[in-house]
């Protein structure tokens, strides 16, 4: 088996988007990750207030499902883009699917997953997510974990899910999305936690 086909196990990390109107965010991010050293790493951008927009305009003119859902993924392109900017000395690149990870790993580069390229090419595949509201980002970034079979999933938040709240309970009080559990649910077994960037102390 050659370097090329060493099978791996990456660690996806989803930067939610209460986060983006953040000053500190660029220097936090970069210490939370900083301190684990992991190089196969996936980061899967929130929506935030990008995507709060299409939910304005699907409220007030009753875009549809299928429509609203589309046009939110559509603002994690963008996001996407944020946080390629945002973090210059990591060497981000914006990627439309994680199958493209290892090479970038390769030339030390930090994949963010374009969230509306990876939803289209996924779409229609077993497991791809519901067009609703109910499936924001925080379902998406289980769905990558589970294409790339990765070893962790980290939900970087705003707020703090306390111990032992189950991810249904969770969605119920709107800490994570509504369809989080159930995505999350179909995963094999591996690490799924959130930690409140806000909160967090180097």
């Amino acid at each position: 088996m050659t370097d090329r086909d060493q099978p791996v196990s990456p660690w996806v990390v989803k930067v939610g988007g209460s986060l983006f109107d953040w000053p500190e965010l660029g220097r936090r991010l970069r210490d939370w990750l900083g301190q684990w050293g992991a190089s196969e790493v996936i980061l899967v951008p929130g929506g935030g207030s990008v995507a709060d927009v299409v939910r304005d305009l699907d409220r007030r003119h009753g875009l549809g499902d299928e429509a609203a859902h589309w046009l939110a993924l559509r603002a994690l392109t963008v996001t996407g883009l944020f946080l390629t900017g945002l973090l210059p000395e990591m060497n981000p690149v914006l990627m439309e699917h994680p199958r493209a990870c290892r090479d970038a790993w390769r030339r030390g580069q930090l994949p963010v997953i374009d969230g509306y390229a990876f939803a289209r090419a996924d779409e229609g595949n077993a497991g791809s997510l519901p067009h609703s509201w109910a499936a924001t980002s925080d379902s998406l970034s289980a769905r990558v974990a589970a294409v790339v079979g990765a070893r962790c999933l980290t939900l970087l938040k705003s707020v703090t899910v306390p111990d032992g709240v189950s991810w249904a309970e969770a969605g119920r009080r709107g800490l994570v999305d509504g369809y989080f559990a159930q995505a999350v649910g179909v995963l094999p077994a591996f690490e799924v936690r959130a930690v409140n960037l806000r909160a967090w102390q180097p």
